[in-house]
């Protein structure tokens, strides 16, 4: 929860080729933080944008 008492359960996280990660937003629905995930790939070179659920670990 945010201190606006929203719950945003996805994030948006960017994986550099060294493999370092960064939660770049957090979202309250997973079309949201796809749409954003999708923007910020098209832009970027060498990054991958991913979303994942709160709570989540990617495999």
């Amino acid at each position: 929860m945010t201190d606006s008492g929203a719950v945003l359960p996805w994030l948006v996280i960017r994986q550099d080729e060294g493999g370092n990660r960064y939660r770049v937003g957090r979202y309250a629905t997973r079309a949201e933080a796809e749409q954003v995930a999708d923007r910020l790939d098209t832009r970027s070179h060498g990054r991958l944008y991913v979303v994942e659920r709160v709570g989540h670990v990617a495999t």
